[in-house]
């Protein structure tokens, strides 16, 4: 199949299983897991950050980091389109007892900087404390303008707030703008960074931090069940991704411009952005169960939309591209 619904479906290919075969492994819980430790370590070394803590996922990984930075009855201000307010099941509200104070993203993903200011609440006991600003790295594809991140935080600090990255596509940040994960994540107290999306490994994130940071983060992944014994097979193939399929991420992007640019010669198409490995097009109400229908008996496996999402990733070649495009093609020309 050519599954084009999300960078989280692949699957792990033969040098990545035998990473994980031939993991050394020991207790993570007791911190004697010798894998687990050296992808923490690595991970903090290219995030340029004191320390890193493994989780299972990048929902637990960004609820641990809000919770970390916030108490009970505080307030993070957060992007309307952020997977950490609107994706992740109002964890930071129902578990953490913390308050979201969502803000209309920008069409460039951004959070504008004179909302920010307007949303951080004066101290007064009417009001929850406005504690964190947290953005997110990708946003629809999108990278955020790197002046736009350092005015963001620098804005964040003078008032007194802590910051979190959302970085579960920072590699494919990082590749696009040919910035350095390091320069990437220095504006920020914490960075989730996942390799379950684009990187390809089954499953996995790496928060970052400093030191105290990821203590407490460490304290509330016990709490929210994500302690973890032998995890250092997950960690070897986080590492076996870090290393093999970082900088293969501009594949993925290019091949979301070919999609993009064959999608625009289809009349009864209208690409709506494209940007990294993500293309964004909207399709006639009434082709869209018909037409997904249509791909699914080809192969092709999609959510087909008003509004639709493609993501590239590596079990997608130029060739799938244009297999994806020609069915489109085909059952219009009917």
């Amino acid at each position: 199949m050519i599954d084009l619904r999300s960078d989280t479906v692949t699957r792990p290919r033969k040098g990545m299983l035998a990473a994980m075969a031939a993991a050394q492994v020991g207790d993570d819980v007791w911190g004697d897991d010798p894998t687990v430790l050296r992808l923490q370590a690595t991970v903090a070394e290219r995030t340029g950050k004191e320390a890193g803590l493994f989780l299972p996922t990048g929902t637990q990984s960004n609820l641990a980091a809000l919770m970390a930075h916030c108490g009970r009855g505080d307030e993070y201000i957060v992007g309307q389109a952020a997977h950490a307010y609107r994706d992740e099941g109002g964890g930071a509200a129902v578990l953490g007892s913390i308050q979201p104070q969502p803000i209309e993203n920008a069409a460039d993903g951004s959070l504008p900087l004179d909302k920010i200011a307007a949303a951080i609440k004066p101290v007064d006991i009417h009001y929850a404390r406005t504690r964190l600003l947290a953005l997110e790295n990708t946003t629809g594809g999108k990278v955020l303008p790197a002046g736009y991140v350092a005015e963001a935080t620098q804005l964040a600090r003078e008032r007194g707030l802590a910051t979190h990255l959302d970085g579960a596509r920072v590699c494919n940040a990082a590749v696009a703008s040919k910035l350095s994960l390091a320069a990437l994540c220095a504006p920020f107290d914490s960075v989730s960074m996942c390799f379950s999306k684009g990187l390809g490994a089954p499953v996995g994130s790496v928060l970052v931090g400093s030191k105290a940071v990821i203590e407490a983060a460490r304290r509330w992944r016990k709490m929210l069940g994500g302690g973890m014994r032998q995890s250092g097979v997950l960690a070897a193939a986080c590492l076996y991704a870090l290393e093999h399929n970082f900088e293969r991420l501009a594949e993925d992007h290019d091949n979301a411009a070919c999609l993009a640019e064959g999608l625009a010669q289809i009349d009864q198409v209208k690409v709506l952005s494209h940007a990294t490995n993500m293309v964004f097009a909207q399709f006639p109400q009434q082709h869209c169960a018909p037409l997904e229908a249509w791909l699914r008996e080809r192969g092709i496996l999609t959510q087909v939309l008003y509004g639709s999402r493609f993501v590239t990733h590596l079990d997608v070649s130029r060739a799938d591209i244009g297999v994806f495009v020609n069915a489109v093609k085909q059952y219009f020309a009917r």
